[in-house]
């Protein structure tokens, strides 16, 4: 077996375990963070649900860590007063970024399992373990149970020849990962990294590219540990830890060399964070403000690097520089070795550690038509503000915070760009909010509606259900924001009819673990979501919570056009245009999706 299929068969009933094949896992350690978190004490406290093991359960409060926001702090409240009533452990305010703080603390280990609400849980690959974002239905039976369903996932390994050059940062190398196979060539896989470039990276850079398999659609990006990794795993579990490797004779859907002596600094344009460019096309491109931190890059390598451009330097006049470190461990260490001084005589500011620009309303957000270089992992169309983010490495956000412009350290002119004057931008007005509707009642196998046909592919969760409508906990208010950040159907939720059924590409759901993407479509009364794939953690959602979904591989023998009334039955897999008869055949609904449907949801 490969290290995904050891994991899991290890936490299962199972003596092995295959592709395609779905099993119930124990999981280690079942937390969830302040986003989602409050949802999930509403699931545990509504369906009046145990806690399984109150010690390998947490929550993590990371994406508001100022507490800033009002229906935040709200939710943070809600979170610490089950906590205290079930005795569970919170790391609060204070403490950082969650799947960052289960690496320190010793929570998560090489081998291990490991839920949040974190999308970016597959970060825990960096060591090893199996970590996975998932809605809050599921993070609810996790820590309810112990335990949950999954599929187990096809296994891609990826080999590294060649000596990796040395202007080439681990931002880099995912970077060029993601030009080269996009949001969804891995949709779906297990990734396992090879080669001798791969066995030498430190802990930091592993997690800057373990933290981007969910850009790329993977279920997650597994690095096997080396001595280094399992030594520091065993000081923070205290424990003995047995050392997790493929067999010799694994198999895997695909075995792919990569050379990356071929991989050049790369920088990530608008929009679309596997919209990637070598640097050089992006050269002088001006910036407003800068942003160092996020889960994939606020470690304390990252800081070494910003100091090292800042040093002596300042921050080009108008650009705003913001740097927030992933955990508080690594805040006091910057603070103790003087970095903290480094930046603030370069005139960046520092923030309380967590996820800032990622989240709304966080430090790392821009305003519309402002232009950022950021190190996050997402650029999605207003998921770090209004304006337009370009992802980088950490050292080259910082030369381009002094020079004011994208640039690389290299080429740090003696002189910053200046703004010229220009006109002020009006802000846009706020959109219409749509009307409400009733979904329909009852549970039928077969449907029929009008369809949207939204040809388009990674249509993402921020563009289903934007974050900054996140602290909304009522499905009859989350239905009129539903698609409201989608070019083009900003007015969906007022046009759509109960009954309706969207028909969309591939890799629908991208992004976030938000269960609000999927519940907005309930509360419209969507009948049926046909795509040609989903994201992985969309999938889950939208199953636990009787939303229907079914996927098709070519829907062009139906001739269909926008607005045609449609046919899909769910046992069958048949897709019908009701217009012309025409039928196709889609993927009719596995047994434990049939059965959560007809259950009306997980739970």
């Amino acid at each position: 077996m490969n290290i995904i299929e050891k994991i899991l068969t290890a936490h299962s009933k199972k003596d092995t375990v295959t592709p395609e094949e779905i099993i119930d896992i124990n999981i280690d350690t079942r937390a969830a963070r302040d986003f989602g978190g409050a949802n999930v004490v509403k699931n545990l406290e509504d369906y009046d649900l145990p806690i399984h093991d109150p010690s390998k359960t947490f929550f993590t409060f990371d994406t508001n860590p100022t507490g800033s926001d009002q229906k935040y702090a709200k939710n943070q409240q809600i979170i610490r007063q089950f906590a205290r009533k079930r005795g569970i452990k919170i790391y609060d305010i204070n403490n950082g970024i969650g799947t960052h703080t289960m690496i320190s603390e010793g929570l998560a280990w090489p081998g291990s399992t490991a839920l949040t609400t974190d999308s970016h849980a597959n970060i825990l690959g960096a060591i090893g373990a199996f970590g996975q974002g998932m809605g809050d239905k599921d993070i609810a039976a996790a820590m309810a149970y112990g335990k949950v369903w999954f599929k187990v996932p096809k296994s891609v390994k990826l080999t590294f020849k060649g000596k990796r050059p040395e202007n080439v940062t681990a931002k880099d190398i995912v970077l060029n990962l993601l030009n080269q196979f996009g949001a969804n060539s891995l949709l779906g896989y297990s990734v396992e990294m090879y080669g001798e470039a791969i066995d030498q990276m430190p802990l930091d850079e592993r997690i800057t590219i373990s933290s981007m398999g969910t850009e790329m659609g993977a279920i997650i990006v597994l690095f096997p540990p080396n001595e280094e990794i399992m030594e520091y795993c065993q000081t923070r579990t205290q424990k003995e830890i047995p050392s997790i490797k493929a067999d010799e004779d694994a198999t895997y859907d695909q075995e792919l060399e990569l050379d990356i002596s071929t991989f050049r600094p790369m920088v990530s344009r608008p929009g679309k964070p596997h919209d990637v460019v070598d640097i050089g096309e992006t050269q002088k491109v001006k910036i407003d403000s800068a942003f160092v931190g996020s889960c994939t890059n606020g470690r304390m390598s990252d800081m070494y690097a910003v100091a090292e451009v800042l040093k002596d330097k300042k921050v080009a006049p108008g650009v705003v520089l913001k740097i927030v470190p992933a955990t508080d461990k690594i805040w006091q260490q910057c603070l103790e070795e003087g970095i903290i001084d480094t930046f603030k005589k370069a005139g960046a500011l520092v923030s309380n550690a967590g996820c800032a620009g990622c989240a709304a309303g966080q430090v790392g957000q821009n305003g519309p038509g402002e232009v950022t270089i950021s190190t996050g992992n997402r650029n999605f169309p207003g998921k770090q503000g209004k304006g337009e983010v370009y992802l980088a490495s950490p050292s080259v956000v910082a030369a381009s915070a002094v020079s004011g412009y994208i640039t690389t350290t290299e080429n740090i002119p003696p002189e910053p760009a200046v703004f010229e004057p220009m006109p002020e931008e009006q802000a846009e007005s706020p959109a219409e909010p749509g009307k409400k509707k009733q979904p329909p009642k009852g549970k039928p196998t077969v449907v029929e509606g009008r369809v949207w046909i939204i040809d388009r592919d990674n249509i993402d969760t921020d563009m289903i259900f934007h974050n900054r409508y996140l602290s909304i906990t009522d499905p009859k208010e989350m239905a009129k924001y539903t698609f409201d950040n989608l070019d083009g159907y900003e007015d969906f939720a007022s046009k759509s009819q109960p009954g309706d059924i969207i028909i969309t590409g591939k890799n629908f759901g991208a992004g976030s673990s938000r269960q609000q993407a999927v519940e907005c479509f309930k509360e419209l009364g969507i009948s049926a979501i046909l795509a040609e794939s989903y994201g992985a953690i969309y999938e889950r959602n939208a199953i636990n919570a009787a939303l229907p979904i079914m996927k098709y591989s070519d829907l062009t023998p139906l001739e269909l056009n926008d607005g045609d009334k449609v046919q899909v039955n769910f046992e069958t897999g048949e897709i019908t245009n009701l217009s012309n008869n025409k039928v196709v055949q889609g993927e009719a609904f596995s047994e434990v999706q049939m059965e959560i449907y007809k259950n009306g949801g997980l739970f």
